[in-house]
């Protein structure tokens, strides 16, 4: 066994969504955190898929994206789907407002009360790559009522 075969993760806040609003609210003694935040206009969120952190869902390799049965059989490192050996979400967002430690967002892709793991500022020099490719089930649009 190595020092890194298991190890500990804390929240640093949890989402909070409200009617059409959500937000991020960072627990406050990691507010110090968001200095300089105010300079960027989108950020990416890593949260932890709370409600799929059971067993059965971290045994899941292999899914049909995006729970359509039209999509490939997909290993679970080739999609984004929620159950995975470790339920990490990641999901970029606009910030809307900073106001002390809670942040008004949109296009949040995450659930209400998920753990927030970290956020990261979206820098489009290294975050953007135009010339990437993917496979052709991302290419069509999702079927009305699946996540």
């Amino acid at each position: 066994m190595t020092p890194f075969d298991s190890f500990r993760l804390t929240p640093i806040g949890y989402i909070k969504k409200e009617e059409d609003k959500a937000y991020l609210e960072v627990l406050p003694q990691y507010a110090p955190a968001l200095l300089g935040l105010e300079g960027f206009t989108h950020l990416w969120v890593l949260c932890w898929f709370h409600e799929n952190d059971r067993p059965a869902a971290r045994a899941v390799l292999q899914v049909h994206p995006r729970r359509d049965l039209a999509n490939p059989l997909t290993g679970v490192f080739a999609c984004r789907a929620p159950e995975r050996p470790n339920p990490l979400g990641l999901t970029a967002c606009r910030i809307l407002k900073i106001t002390g430690n809670l942040l008004e967002v949109a296009g949040l892709d995450a659930r209400d009360g998920s753990p927030i793991v970290d956020l990261k500022p979206y820098i489009p020099q290294g975050d953007s790559i135009p010339e990437a490719a993917t496979p052709e089930w991302l290419k069509r649009p999702r079927p009305s009522g699946k996540d």
